[in-house]
């Protein structure tokens, strides 16, 4: 079987190596035409689309070893391939972003004429284009955020005593000694849990240019350290700006890396059914190593397969009271949960309202439950909404309240959901006899509970509604 499914990935991928441009044109970017989108389209579209953003310490750019030079290499594959002549900063760092955020919003604006999955954009960047396409992965709102990131050698801090002087000093100007700002766009310190896009790191570990250990290395470990996606791989020699050049000792490694990393980056099926996991510590992967992995959701999207898109926006710690100590509807989560436009949504939220210092304003859970029902179903999707009951509370952990939540919490979701039509996945009844799958805290599901509690929403998502 192995042998079997080894020869099946390599003629799928042969065959897309016999693809090649089809088109190339240069579309305008920018108002006054000074930033442009030279584009490559491949004869053979996977639906995958990279957009490119070349280096040049944010003074000028290398248009043909970090961005033109890369077109065939992409197209062969399929991929739609997109290099951006994003304007200078000189001092204002919104000049560069904007044209960055425009690109990725025109590749996705035009995905039907250009056979382009709009859930399957990347960026790229190379050096001060790292910096700006790592800036673009923590800092875009959802329409703009990048799938994917592809960092060579990138610039990551904008301390300009670990990192790249004059790239700093172009981006932020005047506020370069400002360490509130400078703390903004150093962007391993802007790294989010689930939202910030899974990444490939390609450095060299004797480029003395932008040090690898404060810039490249530092991202993966942000990325790491939350359990996002993130490969980094570390070249022996080749100093900074190797690019597509074939003279880079490491190249055909190098080219063999990305490609393998591709090749194995997942890709959302076009039309899959797109599937909001909305939640608490508990929908996030609280206490579980990668949870990107291990979590709930990463399993129910095993359950469920390509045919399905499964995201997790859980954030730790969150209430559905909007006068919680965490009310989740103020989180860049929800914003995201709504932009993402869920066919299906997933709510488990509650364990966190049962504490003492949130439960005191219990008489509005109603309503802000109500609050989230109803934002969700004025989405264009129009998803079909489950309700999950929060799994029982082992034990009083930060004044967590089983009592409440399964006489007080769990009778409201009931009454929200008949009113509105939702289904109920009734987790604190099923999750009873689990008590064996938690953490030490009694609260938070181990890795084997996760899969657990995937298995029981799966089983609702699938099944046929009631006649």
């Amino acid at each position: 079987m192995k042998r079997f499914l080894s020869f099946a990935v390599f003629f799928s991928f042969a065959s897309v190596l016999c693809a090649q441009t089809q088109r190339h044109f240069v579309l305008p970017n920018s108002a006054d035409g000074e930033s442009t989108l030279t584009c490559f389209l491949p004869d053979r579209p996977s639906g995958k689309a990279v957009i490119c953003c070349p280096g040049g310490g944010y003074s000028r750019l290398a248009m043909e070893h970090e961005g033109t030079d890369w077109a065939g290499y992409f197209n062969r594959m399929g991929i739609a391939y997109f290099v951006l002549k994003y304007r200078m900063p000189k001092g204002d760092r919104t000049i560069p972003m904007s044209d960055a955020f425009r690109a990725i919003k025109t590749v996705r604006d035009s995905a039907d004429a250009w056979q382009v999955n709009p859930y399957d954009v990347g960026i790229m960047g190379f050096s001060a284009g790292g910096h700006l396409a790592s800036t673009v992965s923590t800092h875009a709102g959802y329409a703009c955020r990048p799938n994917f990131s592809i960092l060579f050698y990138p610039v990551i801090s904008m301390d300009e005593r670990v990192s790249h002087q004059g790239s700093v000093r172009n981006f932020l100007g005047g506020e370069s000694a400002n360490p509130e700002v400078v703390n903004a766009f150093s962007n391993e310190k802007q790294v989010r849990r689930h939202l910030t896009p899974p990444c490939i790191i390609l450095t060299a570990n004797d480029d003395r240019a932008v040090p690898p250990v404060t810039n490249g290395v530092a991202y993966y470990v942000a990325m790491r350290n939350k359990g996002n996606d993130a490969a980094l791989y570390v070249y022996p020699t080749g100093g900074h700006g190797f690019g597509y050049r074939p003279s880079f000792k490491y190249h055909d490694q190098m080219i063999n890396d990305l490609t393998t990393w591709l090749q194995l980056l997942p890709s959302p099926r076009p039309g899959a059914v797109r599937v909001a996991c909305i939640g608490n510590s508990i929908t996030d992967g609280s206490g579980i190593d990668v949870a990107e992995h291990f979590g709930y959701p990463a399993k129910l999207q095993q359950l469920l397969g390509s045919g399905y898109d499964v995201k997790n926006f859980g954030v730790g710690a969150r209430t559905m009271l909007n006068k919680g100590d965490h009310p989740y509807m103020q989180e860049l989560a929800w914003r995201d949960a709504l932009a993402f436009n869920p066919d299906v949504a997933v709510i488990k939220l509650g364990t966190n309202d049962s504490k003492d210092l949130n439960w005191k304003y219990g008489k509005d859970f109603q309503q802000d439950l109500q609050q989230m029902v109803d934002s969700l179903k004025a989405l264009p999707a129009k998803p079909k909404i489950f309700i999950a009951t929060p799994i029982p509370a082992f034990k009083p952990s930060w004044t967590i309240n089983d009592s409440v939540i399964a006489h007080e919490i769990n009778p409201i979701i009931y009454k929200v959901a008949k009113k509105n039509k939702c289904e109920v996945i009734d987790l604190h009844t099923l999750f009873r006899p689990y008590g064996s799958l938690m953490q030490g805290d009694g609260i938070h599901p181990t890795e084997k509970g996760a899969a657990q509690m995937a298995k029981f929403i799966f089983e609702a998502i699938g099944r046929k509604p009631k006649s």
